[in-house]
């Protein structure tokens, strides 16, 4: 069922890295993000996917992992992730992309749950040492990274407490958990 898969489909931040993902499979899941909706159909997004350990080495120095969790990391090495999906976008086609870039993602993260895997997109990126490493021409803009691997660990779902927070936090067993606001809270009218 759909609300089961969107369910699943939580920010991971912690990987078996020695899991595998093939190239195949990542275009399986671009293949998602392509028949996705796209703001006048444009399709100005463009993708570049590693699956290479070389690869994934330059992409994760340049991203920032968890902004709440403010003294960690990110994931040590052995729980990296082992794919990244790089979304771009393609000024040579359109600039009108911020709904698209979003649409893309969930597509893809919903296929990668339903495979089994998860992932987490990532906005907080440095970008000018992304578009260097990976030698991505400038005609694309950067505008979010997927971590994609086999999760390592447990993300719950929590209801908001009176307080209103929302913030996401680990306990001390590393079991991370994510507030959601209660359905009626959410709805107007």
């Amino acid at each position: 069922m759909l609300r089961d898969l969107i369910a699943k489909n939580r920010s991971y931040r912690r990987f078996y890295q020695e899991v595998d993902i093939n190239l195949e499979t990542l275009k399986e899941l671009v293949d998602l993000a392509r028949l996705s909706a796209s703001a006048k159909n444009f399709q100005p997004l463009k993708y570049m996917l590693s699956c290479d350990r070389q690869k994934n080495a330059l992409i994760f120095p340049n991203l920032v992992w968890a902004r709440f969790l403010t003294n960690w990391p990110g994931p040590p090495e052995g729980e990296r992730p082992s794919a990244y999906v790089v979304i771009l976008g393609d000024t040579e086609v359109s600039r009108f992309w911020d709904y698209d870039a979003g649409i893309a993602a969930q597509s893809i993260l919903l296929g990668a749950t339903e495979k089994g895997l998860g992932g987490c997109m990532i906005a907080n990126i440095r970008k000018e040492g992304l578009r260097k490493d990976l030698k991505i021409p400038p005609r694309y803009e950067i505008l979010l990274v997927l971590a994609v691997g086999k999760p390592k660990e447990k993300v719950v779902i929590e209801t908001v407490g009176p307080g209103g927070d929302t913030k996401y936090w680990r306990d001390s067993e590393g079991v991370h958990h994510v507030p959601k606001r209660a359905l009626d809270e959410i709805i107007i009218g």
